[in-house]
Order: structure tokens, then sequence, then C-alpha cells
């Protein structure tokens, strides 16, 4: 059987934490930052961890060797 190809895609948005959770960086903190807070925008800064129904999913299928 063949290797599985990673989608380059989620490799870019996703990793994988030793624990075994997906983290990503949130968005809306490229533009149009005049308008938000300076709260929201500290709060943007901080890496977001998917819930545990996606993670499946993101782990066997678009990062099989993640």
């Amino acid at each position: 059987m063949p290797k599985m190809k990673t989608k380059k895609a989620a490799a870019k948005r996703f990793t994988l934490t030793a624990s075994g959770k997906v983290k990503y960086k949130k968005m809306n903190l490229r533009h149009i930052l005049t308008k938000k807070t300076t709260k929201r925008k500290r709060n943007l800064r901080k890496a977001g961890f998917l819930d545990v129904g996606p993670v499946y999913q993101i782990r066997k299928k678009l990062l099989p060797y993640g």
C-alpha cells in the first residue's frame, strides 16, 4: 500500500501538540484592525484548539504523519 499524502493546506494551518490536540492560529487579525478593541486583538493572538469532534478527521485524513 502506498504512503498517504499529507494535505498541505491543512499542514500550513494546523499543528499537533504532544497530547494529541490540534492547534491553530485564530482568524481576523490581518487587516481592518482599527475598529477592533485592544482586548479583542490581544485574545486573537493566542492559539486556538479544536474541539474533540473534528480532531479525528484532521489527524487521520489530513495529517496522517503529523
